[in-house]
């Protein structure tokens, strides 16, 4: 596991700002996502932290895919986390997007395979 700095560290609130900015203005129908790895888990980091994920896409549908990214065994359960709160998995990504984005317009997530709460530049609390 490599230490990376997490996305608000890495971009300035500009460079964030602009770029989630135009993906919303060019995919209207996807909301703009951060998936980090919970600091301590032992999972990967995703080789790619940023998607476009269609706002008709379930939570549920959208941990599917990251399990997949991550190369999880069946059976092992993935946890996502949006400013400390597990979202239902029924829930459509458009609709968490709407209740839990960031000033950025960017929806951060964290991921682990427990349910531990505290992601990566969230404060105590939980705001990314």
């Amino acid at each position: 596991m490599r230490n990376m700095r997490s996305f608000k560290e890495e971009y300035t609130f500009e460079e964030r700002l602009k770029e989630s900015t135009e993906m919303i203005a060019k995919y209207p129908d996807r909301v703009p996502v951060i998936a980090e790895r919970y600091a301590r888990t032992d999972l990967p980091d995703l080789e790619k932290q940023k998607f476009l994920v269609p706002r008709d896409m379930s939570v549920g549908q959208f941990i599917h895919i990251l399990s997949g990214r991550l190369h999880l065994p069946a059976g092992k359960a993935l946890f996502i986390f949006m400013k400390n709160v597990l979202p239902e998995t029924s829930r459509l990504m458009g609709a968490v997007y709407e209740s839990n984005k960031d000033e950025d317009r960017f929806l951060y997530l964290c991921y682990s395979t427990e349910k531990t709460f505290g992601c990566p530049g969230c404060n105590a609390r939980g705001e990314c």
